[in-house]
């Protein structure tokens, strides 16, 4: 039988939503499953979306995660949706996010977390073990490309390719003229069009991704994670990337338009405690696509 799209689950109104200053900028979160009273603190878990996402990214894992006994955090990362947007493109490099997520950590009262990326999130979550070994228990990555593994992949023109948008990115307004034209038809045609499953988000879904991209300077804030990727990230990957000895989960859906499938391979000699589950006719918005898989994968991970 064909894989249909999983519904969102029916405990949204049992989230609770929160702000706070976190590394000096107010960041939006979403939480699930916290310790009540005398009860023994349950593991932590941060979830990081990508772009153009927000703590929705997770709907169908928050939930999930918890009922499983963990403690999970699910923020709008800064310049994200009803997160603060500072200006200068300084204030999104790679030390200022994982600085952040460190301090969310801490602002949970937990010694350490698993951390859980997506896309931009994903890449984030890389250099979270790398620049916080103490702080990362466990790391799990959904089709986001070590840095070496992407900085190897990009000699490659089929790969230069797939990755034009992020130079298209760098421009100066012109990509959020793009984004923001015909009433965010750019965005909707992605959402609509590039999951292998047909309806993987419903119009309920592009709305409220829309909405949270409508946020007063939340284009340029988010676009600025590229911008400054190329222009303090990417030109010094090599001496910013530490060996990762945190246990490792590698998911991928392999029909990515964007990633290459060889953006798994070889890792072992930078990760070497790493498993890769690559999942076949999945796109790049895995979580969605295959939420009840990506949660057993997850949690088995986990529960180990």
């Amino acid at each position: 039988m064909p894989l249909v799209p999983t519904p969102p689950p029916q405990h949204e109104a049992t989230w609770t939503h929160h702000e706070a200053i976190i590394n000096g900028v107010r960041l939006h979160y979403v939480e699930a499953g916290a310790s009540m009273g005398n009860e023994e603190l349950r593991p932590l878990v941060i979830l990081l979306h990508g772009f153009p996402e927000f703590w929705y990214s997770w709907r169908h894992q928050i939930t999930a995660l918890a009922e499983a006994g963990l403690h999970v955090i699910a923020p709008d990362m800064r310049g994200y949706n009803t997160s603060e947007k500072p200006l200068g493109l300084r204030n999104y490099r790679i030390e200022i996010l994982t600085d952040d997520v460190a301090a969310l950590i801490r602002h949970a009262g937990a010694s350490k977390a698993t951390v859980v990326g997506h896309d931009w999130g994903g890449i984030v979550a890389w250099y979270m073990p790398m620049r916080y070994p103490s702080l990362v228990e466990k790391l799990i990555v959904l089709n986001a490309p070590h840095p070496l593994a992407m900085a190897r992949q990009l000699r490659k023109p089929s790969q230069m390719l797939r990755s034009s948008y992020a130079l298209f990115f760098q421009l100066p307004l012109l990509p959020e003229l793009a984004l923001r034209a015909h009433n965010y038809a750019m965005l909707r045609r992605v959402l609509r069009n590039d999951p292998t499953l047909p309806h993987t988000f419903t119009k309920h879904d592009i709305n409220r991704y829309v909405q949270a991209n409508s946020q007063p300077g939340a284009l340029t804030a988010t676009l600025n994670y590229y911008r400054a990727a190329f222009r303090f990230t990417w030109p010094r990957v090599l001496r910013q990337t530490r060996r990762i000895e945190t246990p490792t989960l590698l998911i991928w859906g392999e029909e990515d338009r964007y990633l290459e499938i060889g953006m798994t391979e070889n890792l072992e000699q930078w990760v070497p405690d790493l498993r890769v589950e690559r999942l076949p006719n999945v796109s790049h918005w895995v979580q969605h696509e295959v939420p009840e898989k990506v949660n057993q994968l997850m949690i088995e991970f986990l529960q180990r």
